[in-house]
């Protein structure tokens, strides 16, 4: 048995009302992936890679991984909770892209089906998550995890509670 140690650092994402109250989530998202605001620190937790600036379109929203075995289960693959914080980044920020400045929002459901596994030195893939549908009230995105042969390792839906600021 080889024991790693994995050292990494984040940008502590003080939340700043001031500071982004006037963007969409959009604008938000694209701020992220421009690097002018920090990324959730999940994403370097579980090695994520920050959308990149064509990756945030409004109502879809691509993340990308490249399986390491710092993620693994103790079956030898990448853990299903890897899968599902992938997609959950996805589709929410999908639905996020939708929204006007001031709303929030928080994942009501994620639904993950696992297809095939992940495997350190396998492909990069793609989390692509994409909006079906935005109410008042909710948000409905699908997503899935494919890699650049367009292969798919699992997909997802999410149901988004929004929370929009008061009308005055």
């Amino acid at each position: 048995m080889t024991e790693h140690t994995r050292t990494y650092s984040w940008t502590d994402p003080e939340f700043d009302p001031e500071k982004i109250k006037h963007l969409s989530g959009l604008e938000y998202l694209q701020a992220i992936a421009r690097g002018e605001l920090p990324a959730a620190p999940i994403a370097a937790t579980l090695g994520m890679q920050s959308p990149r600036p064509e990756d945030v379109q409004e109502g879809r929203v691509v993340f990308r991984l490249k399986p390491q075995n710092f993620q693994y289960n103790p079956i030898g693959s990448v853990h299903g909770g890897v899968y599902a914080t992938l997609l959950d980044s996805a589709v929410a920020c999908a639905i996020h892209s939708t929204l006007p400045a001031g709303a929030t929002y928080t994942t009501l459901e994620l639904k993950v089906n696992y297809i095939r596994p992940l495997i350190a030195g396998g492909p990069e893939v793609q989390a692509i998550g994409e909006v079906v549908h935005v109410t008042r009230q909710t948000g409905v995105a699908e997503g899935r995890i494919v890699d650049e042969q367009g292969r798919i390792y699992a997909h997802a839906t999410t149901t988004c509670l929004i929370m929009r600021p008061p009308r005055h």
